[in-house]
């Protein structure tokens, strides 16, 4: 699946609902939602912690276990409350295993679900939750080609439980401004979401956010079809993304005082995609092995010429986050 996407025309542009501002919550990776309040993490960190906001960006309480996790970068939340933090960043891609810790709503214990890539080490800060509960993760590759995992069966505590590829994206630059490292950041899957009733799936960049139809729940072949692109500008460093029950996008990034942003009725702007021919032959997207140099939608892909400038800068911003790594 080539993400470069169709704008969303009808997009209003983000809102600000609040700015957090309380010092603990400096590292913003991953956000949900449950109605009437905002459940944040910070990436890394040397216990599990999760910060129970207020509609007005204030921390209410913290939900904590001495569960030490090696770099949280992502967090969802299942139908019945329970929240999954995806332990599973890996900037050195040394790794032998990831892992998904298991917490209630109201804190207490973590569970902990150890998991093993199929062919070696990745870096992912996107998790997404289908309906059932059933995890996949989104990898953050620096030339734009996410790779999609999920569980090959039930999962297993502390395991591992072996993951296996599902998909690819291949992911196109934008003009969209912001992020820590300019246009190479649309390229970079930085955090997920999953509506509330599982039939619009999220991923975002530092710069932008792609939203698919997924109206049976089924992240993977949602995964495959064309999304409608939302621009996300001027975000330092937008990692977090989530979904209201009512359908209005949140996104959010690192760094105290940044704000919590709004699109409301998000889910909206999602067309559910046409239905398969009686012959099976579905009128899918190009796969992302195509080398073509922009989509149907002339988005360009990172430029060849620039890809070397690319990876210097992206090279230089994974080191200077690996000095905050263990």
């Amino acid at each position: 699946m080539l993400i470069g996407a169709m704008p969303a025309a009808a997009a209003p542009a983000p809102e600000t609902a609040c700015r957090i501002t309380d010092s603990r919550v400096n590292e913003l990776s991953g956000l949900v939602s449950d109605g009437a309040h905002w459940y944040a993490i910070n990436d890394g960190g040397t216990k599990v912690q999760v910060f129970v906001l207020d509609r007005k960006c204030a921390v209410q309480r913290v939900l904590s276990a001495p569960t030490d996790p090696y770099d949280v970068e992502d967090l969802a939340r299942a139908a019945d409350g329970t929240l999954w933090l995806s332990d599973t960043g890996d900037n050195r891609h040394q790794r032998s295993t990831v892992a998904l810790l298991e917490m209630k709503p109201a804190g207490g214990s973590v569970v902990l679900h150890r998991l093993t890539y199929p062919d070696g080490a990745h870096d992912a800060e996107a998790l997404l939750l289908d309906r059932a509960g059933t995890p996949y993760l989104v990898t953050k590759d620096v030339l734009g080609d996410a790779k999609v995992y999920r569980p090959t069966g039930p999962l297993a505590s502390p395991g591992p439980t072996p993951l296996e590829q599902v998909g690819t994206l291949r992911v196109h630059s934008t003009d969209t401004p912001g992020g820590p490292v300019g246009s190479f950041g649309s390229v970079l899957v930085t955090g997920g979401a999953t509506s509330a009733d599982g039939t619009v799936v999220a991923v975002r960049t530092y710069t932008d956010a792609y939203l698919y139809p997924a109206p049976d729940g089924d992240v993977a072949a949602a995964l495959r079809r064309e999304p409608v692109r939302v621009a996300l500008p001027n975000e330092k460093q937008g990692e977090a993304l989530a979904f209201e029950p009512d359908g209005t996008l949140l996104s959010a990034g690192e760094g105290t005082g940044q704000p919590v942003r709004t699109i409301r009725n998000a889910t909206s702007l999602v067309a559910a995609p046409s239905p398969t021919p009686p012959d099976g032959t579905a009128d899918q997207p190009s796969a992302s092995s195509s080398s073509s140099a922009e989509n149907s939608n002339g988005v360009p892909m990172l430029p060849a010429a620039g890809i070397a400038v690319a990876v210097v800068f992206g090279g230089w911003f994974l080191l200077s986050r690996l000095r905050r790594r263990r």
